[in-house]
């Protein structure tokens, strides 16, 4: 049970205006015409969390290469992003979603599994989104480890 709608290809990706880890602020609008791959993990500077970013940051060329920005989103506070990016150099954008509205939006928040108990966290979950703004793939409760070279081969990038 969840308290968010999932999202299917073919939806509408939840518009946003976020702040980055740099003090910027980053809207799916910036980024219309080019793909994105927008990750939502629960914290920065955690295991798993760790694990996923460096994993997207290792493979970024190959993303990039193939037309895809990747994003990273989580409630963490943008001081707490930037310093997850200095400490792994991050390459690509953190985005901070400290009320979570957009995780909502996205079906990414809302009431999981953790060690045998049910908790309302971050749902692990990677969304890919067209040219236009269109949900193309909307990938929930994804593994930390494997999850990019999995999502590689799904899309076809060497």
């Amino acid at each position: 049970m969840t308290d968010s709608v999932r999202l299917s290809p073919g939806d509408a990706a939840p518009e946003f205006s976020l702040p980055t880890d740099n003090g910027d602020r980053l809207t799916l609008k910036d980024l219309r015409g080019r793909k994105v791959v927008l990750y939502a993990y629960p914290a920065a500077m955690t295991p798993g969390c760790t694990t996923e970013a460096c994993d997207f940051r290792d493979n970024l060329g190959s993303l990039q290469a193939a037309g895809y920005e990747v994003v990273g989103i989580s409630p963490d506070k943008p001081a707490k992003l930037a310093e997850f990016r200095e400490h792994d150099a991050i390459t690509f954008p953190l985005v901070s979603d400290e009320d979570k509205s957009v995780l909502t939006a996205y079906g990414a928040w809302g009431e999981k599994q953790s060690y045998g108990k049910t908790v309302t966290g971050v749902i692990r979950s990677t969304f890919v989104i067209d040219e236009d703004g269109q949900i193309e793939r909307a990938l929930y409760n994804v593994k930390a480890t494997g999850h990019v070279a999995k999502l590689r081969r799904d899309l076809g990038i060497d």
